[in-house]
């Protein structure tokens, strides 16, 4: 007699009882008892999640709070790093150039449209090429 469990009457069909015999091995189980028991397990665990909207969710939250925030912070420390490189470089460009107010105020104008056009992806030869027309 095996401790801690009890034998009952199982009604099962043919067919799923095909199922049993042919899986139970597939997930390592030692007995078709053992198979069935992790299937009732299994099922019991999935009409519960049915039933805990209020449960569900809130565990979800905490799990994509913890793995969202500390991809968060990450985006973040490396915005602000790419953001001071930004700043130094716009400083000596700024320092070298002699670009007049109004000539900035409409590159601004032109920079924000190809933004806006390209989603963010801006290629620097176009740049290039752009600067190289108006110079020339």
């Amino acid at each position: 007699m095996v401790i801690g469990k009890e034998k009952f009457a199982l009604w099962i069909t043919p067919e799923a009882k095909r199922e049993v015999e042919t899986h139970y091995k597939q997930d390592n189980c030692k007995s078709q008892s053992e198979y069935i028991e992790k299937a009732v397990r299994f099922y019991s665990g999935y009409l519960d999640t049915k039933h805990a909207e209020t449960y569900l969710p809130r565990v979800l939250s905490d799990v994509l709070e913890g793995k969202l925030g500390s991809f968060g912070k990450r985006v973040g420390h490396l915005l602000f790093k790419q953001a001071v490189d930004q700043d130094i470089m716009a400083n000596l460009v700024a320092y070298l150039s002699n670009v007049d107010l109004d000539q900035l105020q409409k590159l601004r104008v032109r920079c924000v449209k190809n933004v806006k056009e390209t989603n963010g992806e801006i290629d620097f030869e176009d740049a290039f090429r752009f600067q190289k027309e108006i110079t020339e």
